[in-house]
């Protein structure tokens, strides 16, 4: 499992070069990634969503613009930096209305998944993206984003997959285990170590039917995916019971 404080560290360094590296790693598919992950998990105005994991806050921002009031969540402050520059946000939390005076609240805090700092069933829905590989205890993380979303609600996840095929899948193999670490570091200016454990963390971490298992040891139930871009990515969601 990942050591929280050196992931915490390493996203630290990527910060300032993450939205960048990542545009150009995945080719911009990453944002149609996030906007089926805002229509899978249902989001719709009047509701409250949680975006755990934010990062840079691209799927928080995604999932406010479709009506719905969100908090994005993320325990690297300096990632929390580059979120709320987007929204205008400076300093500590504080509700967003940055585009126009009836746009949903967004908020973003500091805070570790493992331990959310929200009452029971506070949220609607909540959603991590390309987060949950990098908590140290996944199930955990899952069962405590199931414990802050209501009875009926949705927790819905992004997740890097490791695609079959007798010719796609030794191509992405070749791109991911040996340029991507290469050319995330020298876009994201970072060390190559933090796309080195971006590749090995994917490929350790359960995937399809042995990640809908997890979800369902965190108690959570009606779980499904959906594959993306020939199976390299996969949208994860559940239920919490009623």
């Amino acid at each position: 499992m990942p050591d929280g404080r050196v992931v915490q560290e390493m996203f630290a360094e990527v910060a300032p070069g993450y939205d960048r590296a990542n545009r150009a790693l995945s080719f911009g598919v990453d944002q149609w990634w996030r906007r089926r992950a805002v229509r899978w998990v249902g989001a719709k105005p009047g509701e409250l969503g949680l975006d755990a994991c934010t990062g840079t806050g691209d799927l928080a921002l995604a999932l406010r613009r479709a009506g719905a009031a969100v908090v994005g969540a993320d325990f690297c402050p300096p990632m929390l930096g580059k979120a709320k520059g987007k929204t205008g946000l400076r300093g500590g939390p504080g509700r967003a209305r940055a585009d126009q005076a009836s746009a949903p609240a967004l908020d973003f805090l500091a805070a570790d998944t493992l331990a959310l700092p929200f009452a029971a069933a506070t949220f609607d829905f909540a959603t991590v993206a390309f987060g949950i590989r990098n908590v140290s205890d996944p199930v955990a993380g899952l069962a405590e984003l199931a414990r802050v979303v209501r009875p009926g609600g949705r927790v819905l996840v992004l997740e890097f997959c490791r695609p079959a095929g007798r010719w796609f899948a030794p191509l992405y193999r070749l791109y991911f285990g040996r340029v991507l670490p290469v050319l995330g570091g020298w876009i994201a200016g970072a060390r190559r170590s933090a796309y080195q454990y971006l590749h090995d963390s994917v490929m350790q971490f359960p995937e399809r039917e042995e990640f809908l298992h997890l979800m369902q040891r965190a108690g959570l139930v009606r779980t499904e995916l959906q594959l993306l871009t020939g199976g390299i990515a996969a949208l994860y969601r559940g239920e919490v019971p009623a």
